[in-house]
């Protein structure tokens, strides 16, 4: 019975050793799609529009968790908007996966803020679809769902 147990704990060890080696470390892509996932939060909260321009593909569609959507023009007028300024704008959590020169992004945003005098915060779950040419990742559509209830 001892020589069975120790059979059995060495094969949970060396079963736990060879799964923690299958999992890869992120790929420079993955890493670089995570920044500007982070930049373009930061970009965003600061009204700056030729950052988020410099991280958005000309032919962007931007749909808002509104509904509305926007093309690169039209989301780049919003971003100026100082009707609303955000106090945070952070990242709860995303994942990143890539296909060649596609990415998808998924995940969860919170932002704190004032529009029009009173404050809000809103929970958001998004993807966006990234495509990479000539070297450079930009973001080519975005999609927002407002989570509802209590944040």
């Amino acid at each position: 019975m001892k020589k069975l147990l120790t059979v059995l704990l060495l094969t949970l060890a060396v079963c736990a050793v060879l799964l923690a080696q299958n999992k890869s470390a992120p790929s420079g892509d993955e890493i670089q799609i995570r920044q500007l996932e982070r930049a373009w939060n930061e970009a965003e909260a600061r009204h700056d529009p030729v950052a988020v321009s410099n991280i958005v593909a000309d032919t962007l569609v931007y749909i808002d968790f509104d509904g509305s959507v926007m093309n690169k023009s039209e989301y780049i007028r919003d971003v100026t908007n100082t009707s609303y300024q955000a106090d945070h704008l952070y990242d709860e959590g995303f994942t990143v996966t890539v296909y060649g020169n596609a990415a998808v992004v998924t995940g969860i945003y919170r932002e704190t803020g004032t529009s029009k005098g009173k404050s809000y915060t809103h929970r958001v779950r998004f993807t966006d679809m990234w495509i990479k040419q000539s070297s450079v990742w930009h973001c080519v559509a975005s999609q927002s769902t407002l989570i509802p209830g209590k944040s």
